[in-house]
């Protein structure tokens, strides 16, 4: 059956700083979603692998010990949160699937404090810093969209926003925002020479991937300097919302911690895909070279 709802809900986007205590960052984390809460948020996103700072920059077998089970203890706690402010909250997590399996996770909890899905990251980086590979396994759940009470969703996490093969595939199930919760910054010795320029494409693609498919994109980055001075990750915070024609609703700053809250409105994106008609004029009998890696 359609899932296609005509009401307008709120998001609430948390961007936030990661210390190096997993229970701080848990504690920090449910005051900021009560926060959005308040403001009349009724769906909550929290940043990728907000439980810890980001141990990617580093390759550790010790610092496996930092994942969890799931369901496990985030979200036992995060669900009894939802169930008791009625609110859904996707909380990207290190998942511990199995001895020597692992996952970079976002879990959908409802607003009965149930687990409603999960999305397992599908495209994983190995980049300076951005040691991705040595820890996680690609995602095998596939592109999803969740339903929740107040509204159709799909979540990607970070490397995945800068595919849109993903936003097009999730935005074709009928998901009205996606939802690209990440852990990403500057290099120190990059910074000055090519900061501004990496910023600016990060905005770039996601505010595309609202225009290609006419659906609302929320980009929630964690923010603050991780690692040792010189050798770690400035993160660039700049979390925001755009609207289904690439419009920025809502935006952070780069440096500190912000909750931003915005509306998605079902009937802004009937608006915008009734004059940018990109999904009725798809070729489908023309794309199938695209499951190839190269066409040479």
């Amino acid at each position: 059956m359609p899932s296609f709802k005509e009401e307008a809900f709120t998001i609430g986007l948390v961007q936030m700083r990661c210390s190096a205590d997993p229970n701080e960052n848990l504690e920090n984390a449910k005051w900021k979603i009560r926060e959005a809460a308040a403001q009349g948020a009724q769906i909550v996103c929290l940043p990728e692998l907000f439980r810890s700072q980001y141990f990617c920059r580093e390759e550790s077998a010790e610092l496996f010990a930092l994942a969890e089970t799931i369901p496990g203890p985030s979200t036992d706690t995060l669900g009894r949160l939802a169930r008791e402010l009625r609110i859904v909250v996707i909380a990207p997590l290190f998942e511990r699937r199995a001895p020597g399996l692992y996952h970079n996770t976002a879990v959908v909890i409802g607003d009965t404090g149930e687990i409603e899905g999960m999305y397992r990251k599908m495209h994983i980086p190995d980049d300076p810093l951005y040691y991705e590979k040595f820890y996680f396994t690609p995602g095998d759940l596939g592109f999803q969209k969740f339903d929740t009470r107040y509204g159709a969703i799909g979540v990607l996490v970070c490397w995945d926003q800068w595919y849109p093969e993903g936003a097009r595939l999730t935005a074709l199930q009928g998901a009205s925002v996606l939802f690209y919760p990440t852990a990403i910054g500057w290099h120190p010795s990059e910074k000055q020479q090519y900061g501004a320029a990496q910023l600016d494409a990060w905005v770039t693609i996601q505010r595309a991937h609202a225009i290609a498919n006419g659906v609302y994109v929320a980009a929630v980055n964690r923010t603050g300097y991780e690692g040792p001075p010189g050798h770690g990750l400035e993160f660039w915070g700049s979390s925001f919302l755009a609207d289904p024609f690439g419009q920025i609703i809502a935006r952070a700053d780069t440096g500190r911690e912000e909750i931003l809250i915005g509306s998605c409105d079902p009937k802004r994106m009937d608006e915008v895909r009734r004059n940018w008609p990109f999904l009725r004029d798809r070729r489908i009998d023309a794309y199938s070279q695209l499951t190839q890696r190269w066409i040479g």
